[in-house]
């Protein structure tokens, strides 16, 4: 994630839902905040950290590891593939050891800001809140069930992307519904503050029926049932019911 006020790109682990001191910004497994090293210790927020970052075990993969980031950014290799080789590996693999050891540095330093900047916080939660809005109003529409049954990844691609359109359609509907109403309340003289535009969400959902509409006529009278008819059979060659 980038932070606008700032020149460089910031990189902004994901906070873990309920529990702010624990961040996973990667796929591999993270333990606490660590401290630069064994011998600092802090007077308020001592008790956040456990052991410390092995800068040496850093600086020793550091070629590595940049030709790994370089790699990515060229478009050689994914990122999930490099997760995922690095997670089947564990703790064998050396270059594994010291991108957690980087990650953990990374988050540490973030979380350490997390908890002192209000302002960041504010940023983070509302980000999270769009976010979950969004996957809230996904799950809604794909009412037949929150767990996909197909076992051909082919497939579980097409019901994620099908979904997602859907989704985004409606979207783009609400928002032309909602503009038409708010230049019409301004064509009537009834003040629009932006305020008001800015609070406004996409994902409403109460005028979308997602079952369709069935009318029923009560009014109508079935048909009398004539219970003398006989059950239709197959006929042989001569066209005469044929026999059992």
């Amino acid at each position: 994630m980038t932070c606008p006020d700032k020149e460089r790109a910031d990189l902004r682990p994901r906070i873990c839902p309920g529990h702010p001191t624990h961040a996973a910004h990667t796929q591999l497994e993270e333990p606490h905040p660590l401290p630069p090293s064994k011998e600092v210790r802090y007077e308020h927020i001592d008790t956040l950290f456990s052991a410390s970052v092995d800068w040496e075990l850093i600086a020793t993969h550091l070629p590595d590891m940049l030709r790994v980031g370089i790699s990515i950014a060229a478009g050689r290799i994914t990122p999930s593939t490099i997760l995922r080789k690095l997670g089947t590996y564990s703790r064998k693999n050396r270059l594994y050891q010291a991108f957690r050891e980087l990650g953990v540095a990374v988050r540490t330093g973030f979380l350490l800001r997390y908890i002192g900047d209000a302002e960041l916080r504010s940023t983070i939660q509302a980000a999270t809140n769009k976010s979950e809005s969004f996957n809230d109003f996904v799950q809604w529409l794909a009412f037949g069930g929150s767990v996909i049954t197909e076992n051909d990844r082919a497939e579980q691609r097409k019901i994620i992307k099908y979904n997602h359109l859907l989704a985004n359609c409606l979207i783009f509907h609400n928002v032309c519904m909602m503009t038409r109403v708010l230049h019409k309340l301004r064509a009537d003289g009834v003040p629009v503050e932006a305020d008001t535009v800015a609070a406004l969400s996409p994902y409403i959902r109460s005028h979308i029926n997602r079952f369709g509409q069935y009318k029923l006529d009560l009014s109508r009278t079935p048909a009398a049932i004539d219970y003398d008819l006989s059950i239709l059979t197959s006929l042989d060659d001569s066209g005469k019911p044929a026999q059992p």
